[in-house]
C-alpha cells in the first residue's frame, strides 16, 4: 500500500461545528469504508465493536453516523417496584367472548 492509499485526515474548523474532519473513503471488500479519527470516536463514545446507525437525510447528500444507544433491560422486579397506588388502575371487566374458562 503506498502513501496515497493510507487514510488522510484533515481537521477543519467550521462555524457551528465542535469537530469536523475530512477522511478518504476506501474500498473494503465490495463496500466502501472510512476510518473514524480517534478524537471523533472519543467525543461520541464509539469503541471497537460499537453499533453505529447510518442515516441518510432524504433529498440531501448528508450522511450522519450516530452510535446506537443500548436500551436498558428491565427486570420484572424493576417494573413492579414502580407500581404505586397513584398509577395503578382498577380491574376492567371486558365480559366473556367465546368459550373461555374463567
Amino acid at each position: 500500500m503506498d502513501s496515497k492509499e493510507h487514510l488522510e485526515t484533515k481537521i477543519i474548523q467550521t462555524k457551528g461545528a465542535d469537530y469536523m474532519a475530512t477522511v478518504i473513503a476506501q474500498k473494503w471488500g465490495n463496500s466502501l469504508g472510512i476510518r473514524i479519527p480517534k478524537e471523533a470516536a472519543e467525543k461520541v463514545g464509539i469503541k471497537q465493536g460499537s453499533e453505529i446507525e447510518l442515516i441518510i437525510a432524504e433529498n440531501d447528500e448528508i450522511i450522519t453516523l450516530k452510535p446506537k444507544r443500548l436500551q436498558k433491560k428491565y427486570t420484572l422486579e424493576d417494573l413492579l417496584s414502580q407500581i404505586t397506588p397513584e398509577n395503578r388502575h382498577n380491574e376492567i371487566d371486558f365480559g366473556s367472548e367465546g368459550r373461555e374458562l374463567i
